[in-house]
């Protein structure tokens, strides 16, 4: 993982001369060993064109992606829309952790679970101790699958805001209704890379 992360501080320019990035981040909590990042497209067009450019830079080619294919032990990806209702947020100022938060919903979409988990979100927004940097819907990869990205000062100030969180009724009566429509969640604290515009 050492590594990985010298190599992307050293070439990542490479990359970004191609396309947006928005965030680039290891997992400090939660898993062991992985980078998380996101990319901006501005539709599907635009992708393929960045793929197709990013195969033909003999630079990003030789300087990181054959040297990383020796040390990546596997890779995933998605394609995922901000949800309406939500604009990319940035944290108040640089430093602290974000918390990566994936909620696996039942099948039906926004149309069955939307109106519910965007209150529940609200619900943890209002209570002032977080802040949203973005709400992400899966168009490909596993459906039905929402990613939330929350920007803390540190684990201590999560932790102790989402103690006085779960003991605001506000929140509480949210999250039961929300929760009628989970199959499963999963939490990573991660910390951004130097490179990351999101730090």
């Amino acid at each position: 993982m050492k590594e990985f992360v010298e190599m992307i501080s050293q070439h990542i320019h490479l990359r970004t001369a191609h396309s947006e990035l928005v965030g680039f981040w290891t997992a400090e909590l939660g898993a062991m060993n992985k980078a998380v990042h996101i990319w901006k497209y501005d539709n599907f067009a635009h992708r393929t064109a960045v793929r197709t450019a990013i195969a033909n830079d003999k630079d990003w080619q030789g300087k990181f992606i054959s040297p990383a294919l020796a040390i990546v032990e596997k890779q995933h990806n998605e394609i995922a829309y901000l949800v309406p209702w939500c604009q990319l947020g940035k944290p108040p100022k640089e430093g602290g952790v974000y918390e990566w938060v994936t909620f696996q919903m039942k099948p039906g979409g926004p149309a069955l679970w939307g109106e519910a988990f965007r209150a529940a979100i609200n619900a943890h927004i209002n209570t002032g101790y977080t802040k949203l940097i973005g709400v992400f819907h899966t168009e490909y990869g596993l459906l039905n699958t929402v990613h939330v990205v929350w920007w803390n000062e540190s684990p201590d100030n999560r932790a102790a805001g989402r103690h006085k969180a779960h003991e605001d009724a506000r929140v509480v009566a949210a999250v039961r209704e929300s929760v009628r429509f989970l199959e499963s969640q999963q939490n990573m604290l991660l910390v951004p890379l130097p490179c990351s515009p999101l730090k």
